[in-house]
């Protein structure tokens, strides 16, 4: 038994595949078609070497990355020194608490002048976002979504995930007030086909950032990043490694724009130690 393979993650590799298929958990992460598990490292080093066992290496920051493993070849890829331990991807789950009065947010809120949050990024890492709502725009009608990267939606020719990424499509302000400026219903979708199917997202963004003449949100004058979390044609929500590259993008994202950086995650599930020691929680706190 390889201690630097998680419990979950060796009793999955244990697990006749038939049966694995019946859990909620034990086949998450793994790709039927390929027969690889997306599966995610702590390391130090290079794992450049891993390109001559067929390994994808998809780098992240601060010492981790997300691997795409051939699964007869994960035992041997964690026996590598650089390779210090290995999850496999959980499946995360809606989670949110609504304000109350006992917030103590109304002294600094909507006092004035009080607290608006010019200046700050609060990104939203959750189910999208209704970009088209008035509550996140400015007084000129522009949006205050500076990108919105969708992770479910397909890359094609004209639309592209972000830099150093491969899923999903990324959208810039001018984009979004371009779909703003077509109309409504189909039009904006046709610029931009990004949809809160659930909802959930854009509650959260309004709760934080919402400014419009019927509501007012924590920091009305924040701008957004948001990223729309999950896997193109997935049934059920997103993993590990979606919050782990989202994470990853919208950090890089606020040093490029220079400007402090908030990160919403109304996310969570009830695996692991709950001690802060699973890889995830280690990269959270490092990120």
């Amino acid at each position: 038994m390889n201690q630097k393979l998680e419990n979950l993650l060796q009793l999955s590799l244990q697990t006749p595949e038939e049966i694995r298929e019946e859990t909620e958990e034990l086949n998450v992460g793994f790709d039927v078609l390929t027969r690889t598990w997306e599966l995610i490292v702590k390391y130090h080093g290079s794992l450049d070497t891993l390109d001559s066992l067929a390994i994808g290496v998809e780098y992240l920051i601060a010492g981790y990355a997300i691997l795409t493993v051939p699964e007869l070849l994960v035992d041997q890829m964690a026996e590598l020194e650089q390779i210090e331990y290995v999850e496999k991807p959980k499946r995360y789950f809606y989670q949110q608490i609504p304000p109350t009065e006992g917030s103590c947010l109304e002294p600094v809120v909507f006092r004035e002048p009080g607290l608006t949050g010019r200046g700050v990024l609060v990104a939203v890492l959750d189910s999208g976002i209704d970009y088209a709502l008035p509550e996140f725009r400015d007084s000129a009608g522009n949006t205050r979504i500076r990108f919105l990267w969708d992770q479910t939606l397909r890359p094609t020719q004209e639309r592209r995930p972000p830099e150093g990424f491969s899923v999903g499509v990324e959208f810039t302000s001018e984009q979004i007030d371009e779909a703003l400026a077509a109309g409504s219903g189909q039009l904006q979708f046709d610029r931009l086909p990004s949809v809160d199917t659930s909802g959930h997202g854009t509650a959260v963004a309004g709760i934080a950032v919402g400014d419009s003449a019927g509501y007012r949100g924590v920091a009305r004058e924040a701008e957004l990043l948001v990223v729309k979390l999950g896997v193109a044609d997935a049934l059920g929500f997103p993993r590990t490694t979606e919050i782990m590259r989202a994470m990853t993008y919208v950090v890089k994202r606020a040093v490029e724009l220079q400007m402090p950086l908030v990160v919403n995650l109304s996310f969570g599930n009830t695996y692991g130690a709950h001690d802060g020691s699973s890889l995830l929680e280690r990269f959270l706190d490092n990120a």
